[in-house]
């Protein structure tokens, strides 16, 4: 049968748990792709990924014995070269027919095309499609140098002499047509039809695979291994839930997407099993706990109702033994040192109040252009102070004054020197116990948000002012050293921490301009130039817009609002709110694109004055947009004042027609000199009451 189904396996030594599902979709995918390519996998064809912890493989429908053949048309040279003055072939053009494997018979037939402006010669042929074996082979080769490979391993093969490098020792290769083994060979491995199961659990070893359609089925029942990556998931998810809820009382297993997916890179068999720790550990912050048991064990905590953390815990076993007490018991030893540690570092790091931390600080670099950790925190107090004092009141700015201090006094805690991670949840933690109150416990952890896209901001405007202070000391310190973002490379996470100021100014709504913000920042460097401010600024807006688009705002209603670069960020969207609402007016395009064509005649004239003699208006066009102008300009001026941007653009719309008359029936730029610069005054003063909101004539066309 010149169709069947096709299934390839490489059965390795254990896969990087994280990269298991990347890996799995690529091996596949690149598979399919250059099948399909050659012809051998058909538009009706479909793809199976597989991807357990010792294997990748994939499952491809309608896959042919051999690819179709295809006609394809090559250019040889030009006649003038191929054909001498009689029209018989030169040695050129016999030596280029051999090595396409034809003879001097060909020649009659060769085609005679234009080829840019010289006739050349073409010859029709036929190539035979690749054969499954030979198709299979390119796109397997293909496929494992675009593995996304997290690091790549060199080994030796059997004969003690050769090097094979993958991102894990490869044992064996399965290719199946149906029931019929493809010969095809990679990593020093030659394709048969049996794969390895379970190490412990496997009925048979080695596991024989009939035909590419029990590939799954049989792996399951002989080798006691879920093959499909998405199929063993979803199991764990389903295990997880039933055991939580034999545990009762509302518990429920902590919400980890990424811990989800390492765990069933780690499994082949999943078998969740609840286990328990001492109550006594739960005197610790959850945080601590929590964090132990995922990065260190990959437990899953669970929770109760109320979200708090309970003694007990779940684990993915890779094994199901009919008495699993052994594994229960033996993965509860191994978590109650870890708990310990966590309650030792907690209560150690209790005897210190973090008001004596703060001159260690001074003793830990921060960057060895920028100074230490307690040279920042003196900074970041500076801004912090600014900020509280402009954002509130005297009473802010000693509060703000305060948290800053103490922000980053944890980062010498036991805690957080063992979890990184938990910098600022345990400053807080140890802020309560120091009595320095609620708002500044709540500053201290909270003045690293947002921390990434989606989080929430801090809770408290003690908060805010802390960790607006803390971005605009990191940016402005990076910016003052040269140390910006390139490509994609941002290893000081500067984008995040603009987005962060971006979102709180937004989101808050502060009164605060921009670039007196970026200023304040860079006049405490001394590193910093001239030209330090004007980027950073640049810089932010940046973000501003890229996060604007996202939001779903047109790069049209973007460019026209940022052009003016708003200083208050908090104003950007009812601006963009106002732009929208003019761009649906019927008079919306014309204002528009003659508001770019008076912003093109200003730029040619330099400066024009927005002054306008009465005197010198002529024209009844010009005199009537004069009159219409001197209406419109102070309700738009006030409407804009008081913030209504919607009202204030849709007043524009009355200037449509005299607008459109002027330029029908004046002359801008009149020979007499006073009546030129009148009607570029008149033009100006337009201007300016259209461009309030937004720069309207990004609007157009």
């Amino acid at each position: 049968m010149a169709h069947q189904n096709l299934l390839v396996e490489l059965f390795v030594e254990e896969l990087p748990p994280k990269a298991l599902k990347k890996l799995g979709e690529a091996f596949a995918g690149v598979l399919f792709e250059q099948l399909t390519a050659m012809g051998l996998a058909s538009p009706q064809s479909s793809l199976s990924s597989f991807a357990s912890p010792r294997r990748l493989a994939a499952h491809i429908t309608d896959v042919a014995a051999q690819g179709t053949d295809k006609a394809v048309s090559q250019k040889l040279m030009p006649v003038s070269v191929g054909l001498d003055d009689q029209g018989q072939a030169t040695p050129a053009l016999l030596k280029k027919l051999q090595s396409m494997g034809a003879d001097a018979s060909a020649v009659p037939a060769l085609k005679r095309a234009m080829d840019g402006k010289a006739l050349a010669l073409f010859y029709d042929s036929t190539i035979k499609g690749a054969t499954l074996a030979e198709g299979l082979q390119k796109a397997l080769n293909e496929s494992l140098a675009k593995l996304p490979i997290p690091k790549v391993m060199t080994y030796q093969l059997a004969d003690g002499w050769t090097d094979v490098k993958f991102v894990r020792p490869a044992h064996s290769l399965l290719a199946l047509h149906g029931s019929q083994v493809v010969g095809i060979e990679v990593l020093g491995l030659k394709a048969g039809n049996t794969t390895r199961g379970h190490r412990f659990e496997a009925a048979v070893d080695p596991v024989r695979i009939h035909d590419a359609d029990s590939y799954a089925a049989t792996l399951e029942k002989d080798g006691a291994v879920i093959a499909s990556f998405e199929v063993r998931r979803a199991d764990i998810v389903r295990q997880l839930a039933q055991a939580a809820a034999k545990v009762g009382g509302g518990a429920m297993p902590i919400e980890d997407e990424a811990l989800v997916d390492e765990v069933t890179g780690l499994v082949e068999r999943p078998n969740v099993l609840v286990c328990e720790f001492e109550k006594e550990f739960l005197e610790v912050p959850q945080e601590c706990l929590i964090l132990t048991m995922k990065a260190n064990q990959k437990y899953f905590p669970l929770l109760d109702a109320q979200g708090k953390l309970t003694n007990k815990f779940l684990v993915v076993s890779n094994i199901r033994p009919n008495d699993a007490s052994a594994v229960i018991g033996g993965n509860e030893r191994v978590v109650r040192p870890r708990l310990a540690d966590a309650k030792f570092f907690f209560d150690q790091d209790r005897k210190k109040t973090l008001a004596s931390r703060v001159a260690g600080l001074g003793k830990v670099v921060y960057h060895n252009k920028l100074g230490t950790q307690g040279e920042r925190v003196e900074r970041v107090r500076a801004i912090a102070k600014v900020l509280g004092a402009q954002l509130g009141s005297d009473a802010l700015a000693v509060s703000a004054d305060h948290a800053a201090q103490f922000a980053k006094a944890d980062l010498l805690t036991d805690m957080v020197g063992e979890f990184p991670e938990l910098q600022g949840i345990m400053g807080r933690y140890y802020a309560l116990n120091d009595g320095l109150g609620q708002d500044i416990a709540d500053a201290i952890e909270d003045h690293y948000k947002p921390r990434f896209a989606g989080d929430s901001l801090p809770r408290n405007t003690t908060g805010i002012v802390v960790a607006l202070a803390d971005k605009l000391e990191t940016l402005a310190g990076l910016f003052a050293i040269g140390q910006l973002p390139t490509g994609d490379k941002d290893p000081f996470a500067l984008r995040r921490h603009a987005l962060g100021i971006v979102r709180m100014l937004m989101e808050k709504d502060l009164p605060l301009d921009l670039d007196q913000l970026v200023g304040q920042a860079v006049a405490l460097f001394a590193q910093a130039d001239d030209k330090t401010a004007g980027l950073l600024c640049d810089f932010i807006y940046e973000r501003l817009a890229g996060s604007l688009r996202e939001q779903g705002y047109s790069a049209k209603e973007v460019d026209a609002v940022l052009a003016l670069r708003p200083q208050r960020v908090g104003d950007v969207p009812k601006r963009l709110a106002a732009v929208r609402a003019f761009a649906a007016l019927p008079e919306a395009q014309a204002l528009a694109a003659a508001n770019k064509r008076i912003g093109n005649i200003l730029k040619k004239a330099d400066k024009a004055d927005p002054h306008v003699s009465t005197g010198l208006l002529q024209e009844d066009a010009e005199k009537a947009l004069y009159a219409i102008t001197q209406q419109i300009a102070p309700q738009a001026r006030a409407q804009f004042e008081a913030g209504d941007y919607t009202a204030s653009l849709q007043t524009l719309a009355a200037l449509r027609a005299p607008v459109d008359a002027f330029f029908d029936g004046v002359m801008v730029n009149a020979e007499q000199l006073d009546l030129r610069l009148n009607r570029l005054g008149l033009l100006a003063n337009l201007h300016q009451a259209m461009n309030q909101v937004a720069d309207l004539s990004r609007l157009a066309s």
